[in-house]
């Protein structure tokens, strides 16, 4: 494709902001739209904060793309003003030691990351404030931290518009097969976006807009965000002082200056949800769920005050795989999503691993490359065979993907 070509690029998430800036570096003409703005409260790019780390087990695929995505990250803080990566490290808990850690220790040390595995015993001495009880092992990767997810998104389309990309608000609608290529999406607003390749980025739209091929890839749960006010003048419980977290059904970090909303302790995903209709108020049985974990793991924050609570949507594919593909009835309509969990994902959402290189993906496929063999396949659209695990990094280079 020569450098005159127009790509639409549709959602301004994480997947389509980063594919977007991308495509405009590649010296393409980029529209990117999106129904309700960068990381708007329904999105699962948006709240204030997510995880980036590289403990995936045995899907060192994904390490090498959080370790890729976190130089990008870092590289959009410098630029953006306020700062977007904190670099809070994470420390995960295991009860026992498995596959898992073991996995990621291996990983970790073939790309000489300086992460650690530490005893029981060793966590108890450098993290205090922690409750290590039945904890047998950790590992810490002090290179990783947060990511400030809201503030982010909208720093990158902010930089995509002033590199000379256009920027659009509008809710597009799903496209109907009327020949091989597609030529326009149109707006519900009546405006026509003609281009020549389209990347949908929907998040947990992506079910909506596509039914037949989404909804049985992609589940759409809400997760449950919780704040808790740390004690006036002890800031043990505040970046620098300690690490983020990750046990197994929760992770958090601490309370993260310069916006110091409190102590963040994050639940497991429940049921899937419309995006278009949930109700962004849950329960308040998931209060006392974050309660009893402070109390187990923080004891010295029993009785903190809850400051604020959110529910907020991810989108999982079946696989908890990405799904970087082309539609496979359009040859020039590709897409990008699944993204908020990974395979033997151990928190069960919403990480940030997803912030560069796998939109290099879609940006390749939608650039004119070609998803030449199988090392891509687990990133598609098309039932591939269980436990494909080789690496799709070299492609994404060069472009093959």
């Amino acid at each position: 494709m020569g450098s005159k070509a127009h790509i639409a690029v549709i959602g301004a998430g994480v997947f389509g902001a980063w594919t977007a800036h991308h495509l405009l570096r590649a010296g393409h003409r980029v529209t990117l739209v999106d129904q309700l703005g960068p990381a708007h409260s329904r999105a699962s790019s948006g709240g204030e904060s997510r995880l980036i780390r590289a403990a995936y087990g045995k899907d060192a695929i994904y390490t090498r793309m959080a370790l890729d995505s976190l130089a990008q990250w870092q590289a959009l803080s410098a630029i953006s003003g306020r700062p977007i990566f904190i670099p809070a490290g994470i420390l995960f808990f295991f009860q026992k030691e498995e596959s898992y850690l073991t996995d990621s220790v291996a990983a970790h040390r073939q790309l000489n990351l300086p992460s650690e595995l530490l005893t029981s015993n060793e966590m108890k001495r450098r993290f205090p404030m922690i409750d290590f009880d039945g904890v047998e092992a950790g590992l810490f990767e002090p290179s990783f931290g947060a990511l400030m997810a809201r503030r982010a998104v909208q720093s990158l389309v902010e930089q995509f518009v002033r590199d000379g990309g256009a920027y659009l608000r509008g809710a597009a609608l799903p496209p109907a097969r009327s020949s091989q290529s597609l030529d326009a999406v149109e707006l519900t607003s009546g405006e026509r976006i003609q281009a020549d390749r389209f990347v949908f980025a929907l998040g947990p739209w992506l079910p909506k807009a596509f039914p037949d091929l989404m909804a049985p890839r992609i589940r759409t749960p809400l997760g449950y965000v919780h704040y808790f006010g740390t004690p006036p003048g002890n800031d043990r419980f505040t970046f620098p002082n300690m690490p983020s977290f990750n046990f197994p059904g929760v992770t958090g970090w601490p309370a993260l200056p310069p916006d110091n909303r409190g102590f963040r302790v994050r639940l497991r995903g429940d049921i899937a949800t419309d995006p278009d209709a949930s109700q962004r108020v849950f329960d308040r049985e998931k209060d006392k769920l974050a309660r009893d974990f402070v109390r187990q793991r923080f004891p010295l924050l029993l009785g903190a005050p809850l400051l604020e609570t959110r529910a907020c949507h991810y989108e999982m594919s079946a696989s908890r795989n990405f799904i970087i593909d082309r539609h496979p009835q359009f040859d020039n309509v590709w897409f990008a999503g699944g993204g908020s969990a990974g395979v033997g994902d151990v928190s069960g959402a919403g990480d940030r691993r997803r912030g560069d290189v796998e939109c290099r993906a879609a940006v390749d496929q939608a650039d004119g490359g070609a998803a030449d063999d199988h090392d891509s396949a687990r990133h598609r659209v098309r039932a591939v065979p269980a436990g494909l695990t080789r690496d799709i990094s070299r492609h994404i280079r060069k472009g093959s993907i």
